[in-house]
């Protein structure tokens, strides 16, 4: 029984396929395939460096342009703000040349008016004492002639 059991227990070992059976040996490699390998690795290399360096002009002539387009917004805003300041400069003037104008013509207007008033003072004071004397005849007269004193007194002048 114990000979069943061991045969048993082999013929099981043995026909379980193995992990020490599975695996191959690898054809060895020689020196000029691993330098043929390296030569294609570095070509692959630099390859990929002149593309990475291509990618980096590339991105550097996109940061040229923006930062170009930049610069033309810059004058372009510089140029607006130039012009904002010569309308705001046009509409001063604008309201200084209106204000002065309108002052310029008070002067001319009233000019002639203050003339008016002096001469019509002037004359006013020259007949001033012919004035006086006429009231006083007519006083003098009022005494004599009822209707004058009527007169006299409705304008408050006895």
């Amino acid at each position: 029984m114990k000979r069943i059991v061991i045969i048993l227990n082999l013929a099981i070992v043995l026909s379980i396929p193995s992990i020490a059976f599975a695996f191959e040996t690898a054809p060895r490699i020689t020196d000029r395939e691993i330098v043929e390998r390296l030569t294609r690795l570095e070509e692959r290399l630099t390859k990929l460096e002149e593309g990475q360096k291509a990618i980096l002009r590339e991105i550097d002539k996109r940061f040229e342009g923006m930062d170009k387009r930049f610069e033309d917004i810059n004058k372009q805003f510089d140029r607006l703000v130039n012009i904002f300041f010569v309308i705001l400069g046009a509409f001063v003037a604008m309201f200084g040349g209106t204000i002065w104008f309108a002052l310029w013509d008070r002067r001319t207007m009233i000019r002639p008016f203050e003339d008016k008033v002096r001469n019509i003072e002037g004359e006013i004071a020259e007949n001033r004492s012919k004035l006086h004397s006429l009231i006083d005849a007519l006083r003098t007269l009022s005494k004599t002639d009822d209707k004058v004193a009527e007169v006299l007194k409705r304008f408050n002048l006895l």
